[in-house]
């Protein structure tokens, strides 16, 4: 989406929270390898960036990688991992 698209990016912006809570459950219980995937495909070689200030784009991604909301639910999973694995 580009920057000027207004409408589009608070209709992402608004839904993202959205999915965020419907998918809640989930995330409460197996968080921290959703999250973890999810972040390795956004990020693997080739993909197009999140945000591209350059080309005036940002992609629906970046709303949700920097949701408080996500990491919130996945903060429990996490420091479980992490007990688990010391």
């Amino acid at each position: 989406m580009r920057y000027e698209e207004r409408a589009r990016l608070t209709v992402v912006r608004a839904l993202v929270p959205v999915a965020v809570l419907i998918a809640s459950p989930v995330l409460l219980i197996a968080g921290a390898p959703i999250r973890r995937r999810y972040l390795l495909y956004v990020y693997r070689e080739g993909a197009p960036q999140v945000l591209d200030k350059g080309h005036g784009q940002v992609s629906a991604h970046y709303f949700v990688i920097t949701s408080r909301l996500l990491a919130w639910f996945c903060r429990p999973t996490e420091l479980l991992a992490r007990l688990v694995s010391r």
